[in-house]
């Protein structure tokens, strides 16, 4: 405790007096310093200068942020350049394009005299940039594809499309920047917002843009109808005879069976046609793998609402005699 109150004992108040005279004392010479130098001229600084790119917007649309400052070394009187530094009523050069997406650049030597001009209160040194870059694009319209966007998970399992699937309006206009329109390769997904379907579809559906899109483009159509029927595949268990065809006599199976049982999905608005079509299993000789001598079963007929064969066995061994 007695070396703590030695410690303050030492800030008496003649001395404290004294510290704030020199520090009174540093402050308005430094300020006084400060005053003269700022009022001389020919400093020589860079600063940023505010621009403003201006165009047709009725005819094109930036689709990258434009540049809003350019780097210029200017020279002049202190005060001056504080208020650049300080960005003290500072306006934008305007700087105006007429056909800004053919030439996506601007050469900066092509406005140094309207920049210097600009500065009138200061002297334009040089433009540190030499070249100003933008993306601005010529705004177009333009009809896409409307496509539904179906995935192997659309349907359920064991069904399939029974009809076309329907799409009214089929294409939509779109209006924007060619650029980003070209983005959609003339196709526009459309998400049907269900999967598993059992049952014939028809819905209204929204058309959307993704939120990348959303800025530039307008659709001129806000929906579209999408419709389509399904079918259900029913699974078929049967037994079926073997026919063989085709085989020499010195060839035989290495089964003595003359039946196997076939797995198949059937369409179900054929299911009586099904027994008309006195399906048999056959072996082709003709079809035989030469590489292991064993040949596959294959079914007599293949009708186009029949699907997903599979038998048991599948194959059987040739021997030869």
């Amino acid at each position: 405790m007695s070396t703590l109150s030695n410690y303050f004992r030492k800030f008496r108040p003649d001395k404290t007096s004294n510290l704030k005279v020199v520090v009174l004392c540093v402050v308005t010479a430094t300020t006084f310093w400060l005053l003269n130098a700022l009022n001389k001229d020919n400093y020589t600084t860079i600063v940023n200068q505010p621009i403003s790119i201006d165009y047709d917007e009725e005819e094109y649309m930036a689709v990258k942020p434009l540049p809003q400052v350019i780097k210029i070394e200017i020279n002049g009187n202190g005060w001056d350049l504080l208020k650049k530094h300080l960005n003290i009523s500072q306006n934008p050069l305007e700087i105006t394009l007429d056909d800004p997406s053919h030439q996506p650049y601007l050469v900066t030597e092509q406005i140094s005299q309207e920049m210097a001009e600009h500065i009138s209160a200061t002297n334009l040194v040089r433009i540190t940039q030499d070249t100003l870059f933008f993306n601005i694009d010529k705004i177009v319209s333009k009809k896409i594809k409307i496509i539904p966007d179906t995935l192997p998970n659309t349907l359920a399992e064991n069904y399939d499309y029974a009809s076309p699937i329907l799409v009214d309006p089929e294409f939509v206009t779109v209006k924007g920047p060619i650029s980003v329109i070209e983005q959609f390769d003339g196709k526009l997904m459309v998400q049907l917002g269900e999967n598993n379907i059992k049952n014939h579809y028809s819905k209204l559906l929204p058309l959307e843009l993704d939120k990348t899109k959303r800025n530039f483009l307008q659709l001129e159509e806000e929906t579209v109808q999408i419709s389509f029927q399904v079918v259900a595949f029913i699974e078929k268990k049967l037994e079926l005879s073997i026919d063989q065809l085709y085989f020499p006599n010195n060839v035989s199976t290495n089964s003595a069976t003359n039946n196997v049982s076939v797995q198949l999905l059937v369409d179900e608005r054929k299911q009586g046609e099904l027994e008309s079509l006195n399906l048999k299993a056959i072996l082709n000789y003709n079809n035989r793998n030469r590489e292991d001598s064993s040949i596959a079963v294959t079914l007599n007929v293949n009708p186009a609402y029949i699907r997903e064969v599979s038998f048991t066995p599948s194959s059987f061994d040739l021997i030869y005699e």
